[in-house]
């Protein structure tokens, strides 16, 4: 199948470039060693994201009996699962090689990733020890001879399948003194690997060696210690996992809360349909026939042979070992230029904006912020949105601790948030069992907004503070992803965002916005305005120019619209890290647009559009791609930066990621994620960036 039809590339397919894109990182010799073993991790971890929504959904259609072509790109559903699987069978391929690659530069390093037929003398005993303590007593095996149909097997968990090879006994054939041979005996097991046990284990060393066992090697070479109660003459131990459909299935019982029926759907993905089958390539036929025959795998489901291990998202979790030197070197989060701890937020807010770059500046000033609101006497209320939270969180601490010194603090919190259900659910029954209001959305919408407004009485007047980020209030991420956030007093914006709160209670009644773009009613409308005012200015021959910065871009309408600004003489660069559905650089269709991914150590998370206006810039920043579940579907806010400075920055930090020449790969219609060709002087934007910010501090200095 033709990857590209008519001026779009297909969505999954683009995304899958982009996975390729992280597997480079992988296999880039620049990368420091351990650092490239958790990038396939990270590598191994969307791919399983992938098929638990992408695929499933193609999946559903496919098995609909539907085309899909309309939301695919052009591409059919059933044509389109059968190329994943080839490109996915291709990268896996890939990434084996370069494991194998990284492996060999360990041991040069000293460091041996040893399997079960490597296991010394010396190791014995610690294995065993280890096996019998802590391992064993987790263990779940299932006798799969003995049962008609295969239990449901753990989402993504991994599994080793045994074959057990009976030993042979001799049988009487009622003829006096005359045996012969029963045919040897089969019998099949698997046994589940425990995630609650580090994947990795750490051996002692051994001189200036460092060893380690992957968990399933070492149930491996213990295999004896669970199986000696049977007779049997060999026994091999192959690795297998399935990916199930991720997809929530609400249940519209108008009896139960709504966060029963987020519970119970989540429960449900146990016993969802799989749609990916990855099992060691290495595996005995007839092992490989009798799983698939048992589990009902069949020719609508991705179907990938892979290598000895599965499950490498844990690689992304690979340790340290001390080795600072096979790592990246720490960036400390900076302070924000003129935001201390020191004093209070609230007075330094009400002068000016300010603006916080995490991973660059750190991320404590949101909680710095909220620990304030807490305790501050004039401080009336705190609302806030809630998409992802820290596994501890001090955002949700310090809420708590508000509602503790009598503040009314609203949270929406969104419990449809993929694949953070469960923690979502945990963190509102703790919530509202301190005595926090919750909202929980909009009917049909998620809540992707990251928002925040605090009132606070001063004088005889309500006077709000908050603040509008990129990306969730998660202090563990913001130490990975780069978000911008915004800290502001401005009024009529803080006017417009309390009116986005009253939206998800009143969501009958829909707002007008002068300052703020919001999802779902105004963020496309708004863009497409912008857009048209480029090209008008084009035309008239007046400085025309768009810039963007963005996760995923998928909205073909959206494409469509940068493509008409191209051909009208708008200079436009993109910056996308992951899904990109327009194809740049074509002649008569999209000459005048540029388009590169960044793929580094952070995660580029920024959502920030910039617009010539004619001499005079727009700037915006958003928790909303141009994707059509942002653009429709989601309740989202887009933010205008106003303060001189604040734009000049983000200009600035726009600039350095454009001119990145060592972590950007260029978009074309090739698809070959080729880097951008480096000239005289190196520029890796992300290094430069903390630079930047850096200098920022010697200049305050």
């Amino acid at each position: 199948m033709n990857e590209v039809k008519n001026q779009y590339i297909n969505r999954e397919i683009s995304w899958l470039h982009f996975n390729a894109r992280v597997l480079q990182e992988a296999e880039d010799t620049t990368v420091p060693l351990i650092e490239r073993l958790r990038f396939l991790g990270i590598f191994s971890n969307n791919l399983d994201e992938f098929f638990k929504v992408r695929y499933a959904t193609v999946k559903r259609i496919a098995l609909s009996g539907k085309t899909g072509k309309s939301v695919l790109g052009g591409a059919r559903a059933k044509d389109l699962m059968e190329d994943i699987t080839q490109i996915v069978i291709n990268q896996q391929t890939e990434s084996l090689r370069i494991l194998s690659d990284i492996e060999k530069e360990l041991e040069a390093e000293n460091i041996f990733i040893i399997k079960e037929d490597e296991v010394t003398a010396q190791q014995n005993d610690f294995i065993k020890n280890y096996f019998y303590e802590k391992v064993s007593p987790a263990l779940v095996t299932i006798m799969l001879s003995d049962l008609d149909e295969i239990p449901n097997l753990k989402d993504s968990a991994g599994y080793l399948a045994v074959k057990m090879t009976m030993k042979q006994e001799k049988q009487n054939d009622g003829v006096k003194g005359i045996f012969k041979p029963k045919s040897k005996e089969i019998r099949y097991a698997m046994v589940e690997i425990p995630k609650t046990i580090e994947r990795f284990v750490v051996l002692p060393n051994q001189g200036d060696k460092q060893y380690i066992i992957i968990l399933d090697d070492l149930i491996r070479y213990c295999m004896d210690g669970i199986f000696n109660i049977f007779n049997y003459e060999s026994l091999s131990a192959h690795m297998i996992k399935i990916t199930r459909d991720a997809e929530l299935d609400i249940d519209s019982d108008l009896s139960k809360s709504f966060i029963e029926k987020i519970s119970s759907s989540v429960k449900g993905r146990r016993i969802s349909e799989p749609v990916r089958f990855v099992y060691d390539k290495e595996i005995e036929k007839d092992t490989l026939k009798f799983l698939k025959d048992k589990m009902g795998i069949d020719d609508t489901d991705s179907v990938i042979p892979g290598g000895r291990y599965h499950n490498r998202r844990d690689y992304m979790g690979f340790p340290s070992l001390g080795r600072a030197d096979l790592m990246y070197k720490k960036f400390p989060p900076l302070p924000v230029k003129g935001l201390t701890h020191d004093g209070s937020l609230f007075e330094a807010i009400a002068k000016k904006d300010y603006l916080q770059y995490a991973p660059y500046n750190t991320f404590s000033n949101v909680i710095k912020l909220l620990r304030e609101a807490a305790i501050d006497p004039k401080v009336k209320t705190i609302k806030i949105t809630v998409y992802r939270l820290a596994k501890n969180s001090q955002v949700a601490s310090s809420l708590i601790n508000a509602v503790k010194n009598g503040k009314e603090v609203t949270v929406q919190i969104e419990l449809q948030a993929r694949f953070d259900e469960e923690a979502n659910i945990e963190y509102a029954e703790q919530l509202q069992s301190e005595g926090v209001k919750l909202i929980f959305g909009v009917q049909g919408l998620k809540v992707h907004s990251k928002i925040c407004v605090i009132e606070r009485l001063e004088g005889d007047k309500l006077k709000r503070y908050g603040f509008i980020s990129t990306g969730n209030f998660n202090e563990d991420t913001a130490k990975i992803y780069t978000d911008y956030t915004l800290f502001t007093a401005h009024q009529p914006i803080m006017k417009e965002l309390n009116k986005v709160f009253d939206f998800f209670q009143t969501n009958y009644k829909i707002n007008k916005y002068k300052h703020l773009i919001v999802s779902p009613h105004y963020t496309k409308k708004v863009f497409t305005k912008l857009i048209d005012k480029e090209i008008e200015n084009a035309k008239a021959g007046k400085e025309a120019y768009i810039k963007i910065k963005m996760n995923s871009f998928t909205s073909y309408k959206m494409v469509d619209k940068l493509y008409e600004a191209s051909r009208s003489g708008v200079k436009i660069q993109l910056i996308i890290r992951g899904t990109c559905c327009l194809i740049p650089g074509v002649p008569g269709m999209s000459e005048n647009i540029e388009a590169i991914s960044v793929v580094d150590r952070f995660l580029e998370h920024t959502r920030l559009f910039i617009f010539a206006n004619n001499g005079d810039p727009k700037f915006y920043i958003s928790s909303a791609d141009w994707m059509t579940r942002n653009l429709d579907f989601r309740v989202e806010v887009g933010c205008p930066i106003y303060d001189k400075d604040l734009k000049s920055e983000l200009m600035d930090t726009f600039d350095i990621c454009w001119r990145d020449n060592v972590k950007a790969r260029i978009f074309s219609e090739r698809h070959d994620n080729a880097y951008r060709k480096v000239k005289n002087i190196k520029e890796r934007s992300q290094f430069e960036t903390y630079e930047y910010y850096l200098k920022k501090q010697i200049v305050k200095a």
